[in-house]
């Protein structure tokens, strides 16, 4: 039986639903956790005395901790059943985010991110893997979508929360937040993931073979610079508003929030676009990039056009879950290790954005320069799709 094919016998919609809800709750603490530090970029600075770029290493921290955390993790849970992965990673994700709430300087502010960012892509990827295993062929995308749902409602709901609590009781609070929210995560995996009795054990020397095939690479590359651009924007919304367009320190929630109705929309049309037009589906997402990031730069200068400008970057997340199952497909003998590969290149993008960024507003250029080096790397991300496109599998 081919590994993309539907189990013999899937289980009750009302499982599936449960299981869904319980998986997304932790991409749910994910969210949050991961872009709480954005909305909060300002608060941190002030508190630590520290430069708004200067915070932007703490992101970058973070993503690599996804960088490493993600493959090896992956690889060295490829024995363990995997609602018991699950489990393990995000009791690690509380940790992390404790950790970080109380760290006491700069230093240890980074190392807290490093941690917390470890168990972020290898539970996307062995969620993926579980979601995309329960439902039939034909529904896959949609099933890792609605996984990721809980991604794009931390966007809508759980960031600003988190940053209006942060701004209230201090930035240090938000994390308790986000700790609380994985050991809730914890218990409901616990109580509706099921385990089947007959899961196929990963081999880490497959999975590790599987990796050697271009087409992969090409993949994970499309995420790593295609999607940059997002972060590079999004990372320094917070300051942007109050230096560009600005307003009030109380309206970046609702900046926040319009990203996070963005990435709702986006996630919910990227599902539907690869299950009806597979990998061309990354093309038309990517040249989308490109226009509304351009567009930003433009939108900042009025709260008016910057909530719908900074909305349309959200859908950028379209790009994710069509990205997910081409490494899936591409990569079929390494499942988890695909999956979770995806979410490291997506926070090597989350490290490069906040990078690119920060250097150009080094340099002068502006805070809204962001706008025109993230459709800079838009454009680098089409031109790797095309060249996937005309490889041998590139279809």
């Amino acid at each position: 039986m081919s590994v993309h094919q539907a189990p013999p016998q899937l289980p009750a919609k009302s499982t599936v639903v449960k299981m869904e809800a319980a998986m997304a709750l932790g991409s749910f603490a994910i969210g949050t956790g991961e872009f709480a530090i954005m909305g909060l970029m300002p608060d941190i600075a002030s508190n630590l005395q520290l430069s708004e770029p200067q915070v932007g290493h703490a992101i970058s921290a973070y993503a690599l901790g996804v960088m490493v955390g993600a493959p090896t993790l992956a690889i060295l849970g490829a024995k363990l059943l995997r609602k018991h992965m699950l489990l393990l990673l995000m009791a690690l994700y509380a940790i992390g985010n404790l950790a970080t709430a109380f760290a006491p300087s700069f230093a240890s502010l980074v190392a807290f991110r490093f941690i917390s960012g470890l168990p972020h892509g290898a539970y996307f990827g062995i969620a993926a893997v579980v979601a995309s295993s329960m439902v039939a062929s034909n529904q896959r995308a949609g099933a890792v979508a609605r996984v990721m749902m809980g991604l794009t409602l931390a966007m809508l709901l759980g960031n600003p929360v988190a940053t209006l609590l942060g701004q209230f009781f201090g930035w240090r609070s938000a994390f308790v937040l986000v700790a609380a929210i994985a050991l809730a995560t914890v218990a409901l995996v616990w109580r509706f993931v099921p385990q089947p009795h007959d899961e196929p054990r990963s081999d880490p020397r497959k999975e590790l073979r599987a990796f050697a095939l271009p087409q992969v690479w090409m993949a994970l590359a499309i995420a790593s610079i295609g999607f940059a651009g997002m972060f590079c924007v999004f990372s320094y919304l917070a300051p942007t508003m109050l230096q560009v367009t600005q307003v009030a320190p109380q309206w970046i929630p609702f900046g926040l929030a319009a990203f996070g109705v963005g990435g709702i929309v986006g996630n919910i049309v990227g599902g539907k676009l690869f299950d009806s037009l597979q990998f061309r589906a990354v093309g038309i997402v990517l040249v989308w990039s490109m226009a509304v990031l351009l567009f930003f730069s433009f939108a900042a200068h009025s709260l008016w056009t910057l909530l719908p400008g900074i909305a349309l970057v959200g859908t950028m997340i379209a790009l994710a879950a069509p990205l997910q199952i081409r490494l899936m497909d591409i990569a079929h003998e390494a499942p988890s290790l695909a999956a979770a590969s995806n979410h490291a290149a997506f926070n090597l993008a989350n490290a490069l954005g906040p990078w690119f960024g920060g250097m150009a507003i080094s340099a002068g250029l502006g805070w809204t320069s962001t706008g025109y080096i993230g459709a800079a790397a838009a454009l680098a991300g089409l031109v790797i799709y095309l060249i996937a496109r005309r490889m041998k599998g590139g279809h």
